[in-house]
């Protein structure tokens, strides 16, 4: 029984290895071959879209698909028993998405057209931060999350403002142009605002009245500012943190050049490239 327990507990060891070990090689060379089968599993979803591939096709698509289901299922259920906590991967954010994309084709079972949904495992291309491990790329995701985390609470504010804007204009113009120009109610006013203030501008319901015209003038200049304030909230945040992490200092002159203002975290000449002082 012990001798079993230990060829077990070594079975869970070389799995988490290969499944969370992005930093040995049979780790990469497994998340390698799982983002190709992920691109591939969404490249088989959206052919068997096309009706002219789908009607020639179907069969070879879905025994291909079934064939990658299967493999992510026994890779679920690997990752779940190679570690001490299945409760917390179960749960997280990876968990989910894993779930998430082995679910849609059991489904299709009992649900035909259920398949469809597998789609969703194009979010398991996020493992790719975790697999490329890049510090650049992690220290600039750091940052923007920062950022985001810093204007949320403006963000929020100016959403709350848009939102009652568009109550207040939707109803303004029901009452402007009313059904005959297609604003048959309160909510598709608020509709036909929403539309035009993100400048998407459809067509299907607009103003007919010079009133409603001119006020339709203004939706569409008050739009381009919508667009505008949340990135340069977030922008204006991202630019602080930044400075925040590479403060400029006159401390550090270069020997060569003379030139200074240089990063506190600097080690190079910004100029002719010689290495700066520690000091």
């Amino acid at each position: 029984m012990k001798n079993r327990k230990s060829k077990y507990e070594t079975f869970r060891e070389k799995i988490k290895i290969i499944l969370y070990g992005t930093n040995t090689i049979l780790g990469r060379m497994f998340d390698l071959v799982l983002l190709g089968l992920i691109l591939l599993s969404v490249l088989l979803i959206m052919l068997d879209t096309v009706e002219g591939i789908s009607q020639k096709y179907h069969e070879q698509l879905l025994i291909c698909e079934w064939a990658i289901t299967v493999f992510f299922t026994i890779e679920y259920i690997l990752r779940i028993i190679s570690i001490q906590k299945p409760i917390k991967y179960i749960f997280s954010f990876y968990g989910i998405i894993d779930l998430l994309a082995v679910l849609p084709m059991y489904l299709s079972i009992f649900f035909p057209g259920a398949s469809i949904l597998s789609i969703v495992r194009a979010l398991r291309f996020f493992r790719l931060f975790k697999i490329l491990h890049i510090p650049q790329i992690s220290h600039q995701s750091a940052q923007l999350k920062d950022a985001i985390e810093a204007s949320k609470e403006k963000i929020l504010v100016f959403i709350y403002f848009v939102l009652i804007s568009t109550v207040i204009i939707g109803s303004v113009m029901y009452l402007v142009e009313g059904k005959e120009s297609g604003f048959t109610s309160i909510p598709m006013g608020i509709y036909w605002t929403i539309v035009t203030l993100t400048t998407v501008g459809y067509g299907d319901i607009s103003p007919q009245s010079p009133l409603g015209q001119f006020i339709a003038a203004l939706v569409m200049i008050l739009g381009y500012g919508i667009i505008a304030v949340p990135t340069g909230i977030v922008t204006a945040e991202f630019a602080k943190n930044t400075l925040k992490n590479n403060t400029v200092s006159g401390k550090k002159t270069c020997r060569k050049c003379q030139s200074q203002l240089h990063f506190d975290n600097a080690k190079y000449c910004y100029e002719c490239g010689t290495q700066l002082p520690n000091n």
